[in-house]
């Protein structure tokens, strides 16, 4: 058989292994609770195995070993480096909180503190970041089997598309997490085995090494300007920070078993997910002198696998890249759609029964899901889209929530202008200055806005009060 024969053979096997999980799943998945947040049921395992494969995706496999080959460390700060920080920071403030309260989403908690303009803004916001997200894991799927197997982009895309709504449909928040206990042990072995074929094909580290350019390892700009501090700055925080309100994230929280087990989750999550996003890291940069001529620095990964594997291998290997890239689409398909049900129906329907929700959060997937895939169909690379995901989130909303969470005087009036002033911030710098990272100066303006505006207008609009079992 030839090697594309064996990856369609492999690649079939895994996405029936995916469909058949979903379908276990949807026999324990009756209720919008059960569907959306796994009844918070998750023990430590789970959600630890769950919170490593959403952030673990095509755009750690694909996009940050592409960036990895091209700028070395330098490329990667935003992931692995921000992401596992994001996931740290998660875990130390804000894990307990949204178990505690018992939240479907994070807007939830914008919507009692702000009302619900706020909680209007902060629902689009996170839907355009999850569409995007979602379009950039999907690209990295049509772009695997394009280069291994001649697949036109656009039909993988769609296929896989169709694979991973389908059993998130089926099954939600469980079948999610289930596939991605199966997707990380997939990931990992796949890993692990072409770094080591790789260096000993190469001689070893040593004679690797040798070989890299000076600055690989450096993680501070070249140039000591003001546009390049800036844009590093943004590389920190557009994962670091900007994701800390990420539904796909606190949804996980949300469904573990206690408080303790989402703290801890994120822990665990944040020391696995750095040592696992090194590796790809790591063979992007030993690309980038054992293969230079590559025309696209996202195809290295699978450039390595068609050069150091047997063809069962690659056809194995296939399957753990694409296990990332799914681990990533279902849950931020997911949390799309448990934004849909949980917070825009009411705006049409106050009185939507669960049975009604349940129908409109998996009707909710299908049209992420449809979103994504005409981005995706539109793009071409794989990292660009993911980073691009946060706009909005760093430039409006992360300010109003973390101030939310642990400002008592911050209020509406605080919060919408903070929020309306940052997307003015973020859209006049790409107009004026588009070498200038527009997110983070957005940023800047939304968190000195709600600071100034906050006690200026205390009398007038008094702050809602945080829930009462928000406290310990």
């Amino acid at each position: 058989m030839t090697t594309e024969t064996i990856i369609f053979i492999g690649v079939g096997a895994y996405m029936m292994l995916m469909l058949l999980v979903g379908i276990y799943a949807a026999r324990r998945t009756h209720s919008a609770t059960e569907f959306a947040v796994a009844g918070r049921s998750l023990p430590l395992w789970l959600c630890t195995a769950t919170i490593i494969a959403t952030w673990f995706g095509g755009g750690t496999m694909m996009g940050a070993s592409g960036a990895a080959y091209d700028e070395g460390l330098l490329g990667v700060i935003a992931d692995p480096f921000g992401a596992a920080l994001c996931l740290f920071l998660v875990g130390l403030f804000f894990a307990r909180l949204v178990r505690r309260l018992k939240l479907f989403t994070f807007v939830e908690f914008i919507d009692w503190r702000f009302g619900p303009t706020c909680a209007v803004i902060a629902s689009l916001a996170s839907l355009f970041s999850s569409s995007l997200w979602t379009a950039g894991m999907l690209v990295a799927f049509g772009l695997i089997f394009e280069l291994l197997t001649g697949t036109p982009l656009a039909l993988g895309i769609m296929g896989g598309a169709l694979v991973v709504i389908v059993y998130t449909t089926i099954g939600g928040m469980l079948a999610v997490a289930l596939t991605d206990f199966v997707q990380m042990l997939i990931i990992a072995v796949g890993l692990l085995v072409l770094l080591g074929l790789v260096v000993t094909d190469n001689g070893g580290w040593s004679a690797i090494a040798a070989q890299l350019p000076e600055d690989t390892w450096r993680m501070l700009p070249l140039e000591n300007t003001p546009e390049r501090w800036l844009n590093y700055l943004r590389a920190w925080l557009i994962f670091g920070l900007a994701d800390i309100a990420s539904q796909s994230l606190l949804q996980r929280a949300m469904a573990a078993k206690t408080e303790r087990v989402a703290q801890q989750s994120f822990y665990l999550a944040s020391i696995s997910y750095l040592g696992f996003g090194m590796i790809p890291v790591l063979l992007g940069i030993i690309a980038s002198v054992t293969m230079p001529e590559l025309a696209n620095a996202e195809s290295a990964l699978p450039a390595l696998a068609l050069e150091h594997l047997h063809p069962v291998g690659v056809a194995l290997f296939v399957g753990a890249l694409l296990a990332a890239i799914m681990s990533s689409c279902d849950s931020t398909l997911l949390s799309g759609a448990t934004i849909i049900s949980t917070n825009l129906l009411p705006l049409v329907r106050d009185d939507a029964s669960d049975h009604l929700k349940l129908t409109v959060a998996r009707w909710g997937i299908f049209a992420c899901g449809a979103v994504a895939v005409v981005v995706a169909l539109n793009a071409r690379f794989v990292f660009d889209n993911v980073l691009d995901a946060n706009l909005l989130m760093l430039a409006a909303i992360i300010v109003p929530f973390i101030l939310g969470v642990w400002w008592q005087k911050a209020n509406r009036t605080g919060a919408l202008s903070a929020m309306v002033v940052g997307i003015i911030a973020w859209l006049a710098t790409g107009l004026v200055y588009p070498n200038l990272p527009g997110d983070l100066i957005g940023l800047g303006a939304c968190l000195a806005t709600m600071l100034i505006v906050t006690p200026l207008t205390q009398r007038v609009d008094p702050p809602r009060p945080v829930p009462t079992n928000a406290c310990p």
